[in-house]
């Protein structure tokens, strides 16, 4: 059968489009590396001229585009690791479920303090640190995806990858990926608006004595608020809506419309995704180019290098022996790293005294009490509303873009302004950072609703309207066990975003005036700001102890519960 793209001769109209929008790209990457800016390393060297809010908009485009390529690096060896290795897999989860949960500025002193040991007097290395922190805002949540998705391919296409005697790369790319791709390009959403949402906390921030901050949005928006500018404060949150919505168009729209084709099989009636912008990339010649003469033999070469399975040989080919020694060399730097942070730790933990360590149980219970609160508030909204859109696929075409759009908006951009209007409501901030923990978590519980009341079967809904049920009768019976998986998943990566958003939630800065509540989340941000190392540490460790503890006997035996007796 003939290809009919192949017949195609001449510059269309997508090729033009192709054309300078990849032209574009280049422009803008060579003259952000060519062109660099003086660096600021103390307040002051943000403008608020809305000339510069473009510019500034571009510097945090790529902080988060390189923070989300080396989240996806990781992700891919992270939870392959930990699905394929029983050992790895008894620490790497249960380790997963304490770094996400780990607020980010717990991880600033070490990664500012090293990089910009590694660059002095430089802009590069507070950048790196700036990625480092959007990158650990955004990575945990795509390794869970892929990792549930690896760990839930069919026995049957496992079997079938056997049989046909494919080797780990070849069942990597032709099985295990396509089977986890749907997965993936939802969490990456999230990841990515789990950035946004840590973006000012990433742009500017405080050690000790000095202060840091980079051009970017986030800095902007921190900057607005601080000086108590309110229509600047709108103009960014105007331009950080048109870049969010145009993340959405042009790059997660047309993902997820492309990934449709890796679904296992297509509910009837539901609507399939599309895209405008995909349409172009297929029509276009430039494109077609680079897949048959890029693409296509770079999958070869691999396929020639990795895909075939190597005999058993008493002398270890070339690969298998550099493979052993970068394992040995990547083993060496790791305990390496771990002795050096058990020698820091051991020398903060001997600053310790009693009344701190009381003193931080106590933050740490205060702030356990507002995340169940907003995990309250969370689930009373978005099961009624998730369910409805899981079960209305017209209203989901148009609900779900809104839904995704709202999601990516980062709440901390909103803080400043809720603060100055919640403050006064009785209990102060201590009230107002539940709500701001809600704005944090919502989403997390409602696209997991939202993804479990879609996966419903059609004959168990027309089984309920056969028998006569009642509407609370259909919820008991139906609904509720129905979703009960993904309501878990939900509350689980929603409990971890409440505990990471207590440093925002109960520390807000505007107008030069700083608003705290009395918790882990505050001491946390002010210790680091202060430069309090030992305190800091103390604050965190004490967190982590707290979240493992509901991780094992809470999280895991409801979710336990859920896979046995509420699967599908």
């Amino acid at each position: 059968m003939t290809n009919s793209t192949s017949k195609r001769t001449g510059l269309g109209y997508a090729d033009i489009l192709v054309g300078a929008v990849i032209i574009t790209v280049l422009y803008f990457l060579i003259t952000w590396a060519t062109h660099a800016h003086h660096y600021y390393p103390e307040t002051g060297g943000i403008s608020l001229s809305l000339t510069k809010l473009p510019l500034y908009a571009l510097y945090s485009w790529l902080r988060m585009f390189a923070a989300y390529v080396i989240s996806l690096i990781f992700t891919f060896g992270y939870a392959y690791l930990a699905a394929y290795n029983k050992r790895a897999e008894r620490i790497l989860i249960p380790l997963l479920d304490i770094l996400q949960s780990i607020p980010v500025l717990s991880f600033l002193p070490v990664i500012l303090l090293a990089f910009i040991a590694l660059f002095p007097h430089s802009s590069l290395g507070v950048n790196l640190a700036s990625i480092v922190l959007i990158f650990t805002g955004q990575v945990w949540n795509m390794v869970f995806g892929l990792y549930n998705g690896l760990i839930t391919i069919p026995a049957d296409l496992k079997e079938s990858a056997r049989s046909f005697n494919l080797s780990a790369w070849q069942r990597f790319r032709l099985l295990e990926l396509p089977f986890s791709m749907v997965g993936l390009v939802w969490n990456s959403m999230m990841s990515w608006a789990g950035g946004w949402f840590f973006l000012m906390a990433a742009e500017m921030f405080s050690l000790g004595n000095r202060n840091y901050q980079l051009r970017g949005l986030g800095s902007y928006l921190q900057t607005a608020a601080n000086q108590g500018n309110w229509l600047k404060e709108v103009w960014g949150l105007i331009v950080l809506i048109f870049v969010i919505v145009g993340m959405d168009q042009l790059v997660w729209r047309p993902l997820l419309a492309w990934a449709d084709k890796f679904k296992m099989e297509i509910t009837e009636g539901a609507v399939r995704p599309r895209s405008a912008i995909l349409m172009v990339l297929r029509r276009s010649i430039i494109v077609e180019w680079l897949g048959s003469h890029v693409i296509s033999p770079a999958t070869q070469w691999a396929d020639h290098l990795f895909g075939h399975t190597l005999p058993q040989l008493t002398e270890k080919p070339p690969i298998a022996t550099f493979s052993g020694i970068i394992r040995a060399l990547l083993l060496t730097l790791f305990l390496f790293a771990v002795f050096t942070a058990w020698q820091g730790t051991v020398h903060l933990m001997a600053h310790w005294t009693w009344l701190q360590i009381f003193t931080v149980m106590m933050a740490v219970g205060s702030t356990l009490t507002r995340v169940l609160a907003a995990l309250l508030i969370s689930v009373l909204w978005t099961v009624p509303l998730g369910v409805f859109i899981g079960s209305h696929p017209k209203w989901a075409e148009t609900l779900t873009p809104l839904t995704q759009i709202a999601a990516s908006i980062p709440a901390t951009a909103l803080f400043p302004g809720l603060v100055a209007l919640l403050i006064g409501v009785g209990g102060g901030l201590n009230t107002a950072s539940i709500l701001l923990m809600v704005l944090g978590t919502q989403w997390y519980i409602l696209f997991n609703v939202i993804a479990g009341a879609s996966a419903i079967p059609t004959d168990l809904r027309e089984a309920a309207t056969i028998f006569g049920l009642k509407r609370w009768q259909t919820w008991k019976t139906l609904i509720l066990p129905a979703i009960y998986p993904y309501l878990i998943t939900g509350l689980i990566t929603a409990s971890g975003g409440a505990w990471n958003a207590s440093i925002v939630a109960e520390y807000v800065s505007y107008h030069n005036h700083t608003y705290t509540t009395f918790g882990v989340g505050s001491m946390i941000a002010q210790s680091s700001q202060k430069g309090q190392f030992s305190l800091l540490l103390l604050a965190t460790a004490s967190l982590a102890v707290i979240v493992v503890f509901i991780n094992r006997f809470v999280w895991r035996s409801l979710y336990n519960r859920a896979s046995k007796r509420y699967s599908l």
